[in-house]
């Protein structure tokens, strides 16, 4: 069978909580000011109440509404593929499925996570959502659903990213949204950025800055972040509930479950209902999280509290880090340019109940040219690095002849990422390296903040 297609009947009705198996052990965030535990009143300038209340639920299921399940029809449930060519041309005895989520109207997972955010916001009487993007993904995703519930979306994009992947700036202006290349001149964040280095071609720590200051300070406005949070893991596990569904249809157990990190959404959306299964001894399944070595979080970080932006505006969260003042090199991979991960996902790593590896960029884009030459579909860069490490794993399968089952998540298409792989075939893109003296410098400040002390 090719794809195992569900129907909208085997939709999933609620998303999934892993806090309620990991009660008590994941670490809160704390106020920077207090050094205490964040309260909801803290939260309130910037998110609605629904979500808050997601945020630290402990509630095993979290009913999903009818207005976010009729959005999520246009396209899920999405197809679970077994990759024949790919497994041909690599002559591996391993059975090879990705699950496609590159079919949304965005083109990628970001849209389950976005709607549902717009949808909480509008419940309570939100009028603006502001955000950061990097490579475009989630800024899509996000003025995709506020059209969709009648919201203002200002978005402030990376510039770098800006600037290399153009029409995913149009295609947010063509659901109304404002787009800004981040620094910019509308915030103090951005502002101070710039007084520094005017040339800055941005983070996603950055852009997340001045989002933050421009919800804060607006009464109508509330800010949507795409990834990281405890509400954002929970939303996108439908992906790994629906995965669970058709792999055993077809009678399948996943020995490997893989995919690409940047902040974590949608690899923690993925493997999280699977994780209890794993924890209970009743599947063995290796859980792989790659990441590039240009920004190598999980692989070269340390688990400390940080501030999840540059400006210091965000509560400390627990989580392997690189340092908020990180500036990753220019890679096309602008949804993996993040300094931190998920405290949710962070704490698995530490648990070594998830492993990490980094590729180079080079690397990657090779594995997506296979890739698009034997499945046919051009993948994001985020997304190759998944493919990457599935292809390394197949071949480990055709050294050792085991018939491995090896699934992979499938974030997002590429087709607006073209010019970077013109750049791959033309030879010119470049392999970066992680600034080791830059993080070594950073990570020093950060292990002398009081929260890291106690």
């Amino acid at each position: 069978m090719k794809k195992i297609v569900l129907s909208e009947k085997d939709l999933p009705v609620a998303w999934y909580n892993i806090l309620s198996d990991l009660a008590n052990q994941i670490s809160p965030p704390v106020n920077p000011v207090t050094g205490k535990p964040v309260e909801a009143k803290d939260l309130l300038p910037i998110f609605p109440m629904g979500l808050i209340q997601q945020e630290v639920s402990t509630e095993r299921w979290i009913e999903i509404p009818n207005e976010v399940l009729n959005v999520y029809k246009l396209w899920r449930p999405t197809p679970l593929v077994r990759a024949y060519e790919l497994e041909k041309y690599l002559k591996t005895p391993a059975r090879i499925y990705y699950k496609d989520e590159s079919v949304s109207p965005t083109g990628s997972h970001k849209p389950n996570t976005a709607v549902a955010q717009a949808y909480y916001n509008k419940i309570e009487g939100v009028k603006r959502l502001t955000t950061e993007t990097g490579a475009g993904q989630w800024g899509s995703a996000l003025a995709f659903a506020c059209n969709i519930f009648d919201l203002k979306c200002t978005i402030y994009m990376v510039k770098v990213s800006y600037l290399q992947k153009p029409f995913r700036k149009s295609l947010m202006q063509m659901w109304g949204a404002n787009v800004y290349p981040s620094p910019t001149n509308l915030t103090n964040a951005g502002r101070r950025i710039l007084e520094s280095d005017p040339n800055s071609p941005g983070s996603l720590g950055i852009a997340i800055s001045e989002a933050v200051e421009d919800a804060a300070i607006h009464d109508d406005t509330k800010y949507s972040l795409g990834s990281v949070l405890n509400h954002v893991l929970l939303h996108q596990t439908v992906i790994g509930l629906e995965t669970k569904k058709q792999l055993e249809l077809i009678e399948e157990k996943p020995d490997i479950l893989i995919g690409c990190v940047g902040g974590g959404s949608n690899f923690g959306g993925f493997i999280i209902p699977f994780v209890t299964d794993k924890l209970t001894g009743k599947i063995n399944t290796r859980f792989l999280a790659v990441e590039p070595t240009a920004c190598p979080t999980l692989t070269k970080g340390l688990y400390l509290y940080d501030f999840g932006d540059t400006a210091g505006l965000t509560p400390f969260l627990k989580m392997y880090t690189l340092g908020h003042n990180f500036v990753p090199p220019k890679i096309h991979a602008g949804g993996l340019r993040y300094h931190g991960d998920a405290p949710i996902l962070s704490y698995l790593v530490h648990k070594k109940i998830v492993e990490a590896i980094a590729y180079p960029q080079k690397a990657v884009f090779e594995a997506a040219i296979i890739f698009t030459k034997t499945e046919g579909i051009l993948p994001a860069p985020e997304t190759a690095h998944a493919i990457k490490a599935a292809i390394d794993e197949a071949i480990k399968c055709k050294e050792t002849g085991e018939e491995k089952c090896i699934v992979f998540n499938f974030s997002g298409h590429g087709f607006f990422d073209i010019s970077a792989y013109d750049l791959y075939l033309e030879g010119k893109l470049e392999d970066y390296e992680y600034p080791e003296e830059e993080i070594k410098k950073t990570l020093e400040e950060i292990k002398k903040f009081p929260v890291n002390q106690s």
